[in-house]
């Protein structure tokens, strides 16, 4: 048990993130109280029923009243509508933070509500699930992972040491980035993976000379780990998609030239090259392994989780 960090959080969005951070905050003891905050009616009652907060309402301003600490928890596009709701109510020397997966836009669009006085801190923490819903957070969700901030140039530092040691506190790993450079990091190590995934199960999808049973049947091939990714929340990959437009599109061109070469070398049985970029690979492979972002067990690790 930790020592109470803020007296009150108000989490807006109780989705996998909001979720798994509420458990954390719940487990650890960071707070004294815990609003929580979501449009869907539906979805606020099952936020209830698992004892995720201490109080729970749909109203966003109605949450931020009080509240030390604001986790913006919702997919980008809806981010500016959120920061419209709150402005008002949030009390001076808030720190007002988010989860996004695109920083540069979340910025501009949460940014120019934010009253003065009030604390505003992007952040984005590198940890999921291809699960969505409250349901789907668990304890230690962010353990050995990092979250990533990209404050603005007048951030104040005991703010940013507080939001520091909270996420600390979840177990994260701390770095800070200018949120153009975020974005184009993230377009090469996460959205463009999605993208690839989404696309490629949608190609077998529509594939007329292969069943949709044979590729169900032979998916641990390695078709199936391209499903992971492909079951991603659409809502928030098409908005991570929208508003990382221009990371994601230097991103794809560079992949398609990629491609176009090992399409050549393939053509043309240049095995020499196809052999020097599948060895290429695996020393990434082995590097991501060594910094502790994967587990070095046989089937993705599947069969680790499996018997636990």
């Amino acid at each position: 048990m930790t020592d109470a960090l803020f007296s009150r959080i108000a989490l807006i969005g109780i989705g996998l993130i909001g979720s798994s951070i509420a458990r954390d905050v719940k487990a650890l003891g960071l707070a004294k109280e815990v609003v929580i905050s979501t449009r869907s009616a539906e979805t606020l009652r099952r936020a209830e029923e698992l004892q995720l907060g201490t109080s729970y309402t749909a109203s966003a301003a109605e949450a931020v009243k009080g509240a030390d600490l604001v986790i913006v928890s919702v997919p980008v596009g809806a981010s500016e509508e959120v920061a419209r709701q709150i402005a008002a109510t949030l009390k001076p020397g808030a720190i007002v933070t988010d989860v996004g997966s695109t920083k540069a836009s979340v910025i501009a669009q949460m940014a120019p509500h934010m009253p003065e006085g009030v604390h505003f801190i992007p952040g984005h923490p590198l940890a999921g699930t291809e699960k969505s819903g409250p349901d789907a957070g668990f304890e230690g969700l962010f353990q050995g992972r990092w979250c990533i901030f990209t404050p603005l140039p007048d951030t104040d530092p005991e703010a940013l040491r507080k939001l520091t040691a909270f996420w600390t506190a979840l177990g994260s790993r701390i770095d800070e980035m200018d949120p153009q450079h975020h974005d184009k990091v993230l377009a090469i190590v996460s959205h463009l993976p999605h993208i690839i995934a989404y696309n490629i199960v949608g190609t077998a999808d529509d594939l007329e000379t292969v069943t949709e049973s044979e590729v169900i049947k032979y998916s641990a091939s390695g078709f199936r780990d391209f499903t992971r990714l492909a079951a991603s929340d659409p809502t928030m990959w098409r908005d991570v998609c929208l508003h990382n437009r221009e990371a994601i599109l230097e991103m794809l061109a560079r992949f398609s030239e990629d491609l176009a070469y090992l399409q050549r070398a393939i053509r043309w049985g240049e095995g020499d090259k196809l052999f020097e970029l599948f060895s290429r690979t695996r020393t990434i492979r082995r590097s991501i392994v060594e910094a502790g972002q994967d587990v070095d067990v046989p089937d993705f690790g599947r069969h680790a989780l499996d018997k636990k």
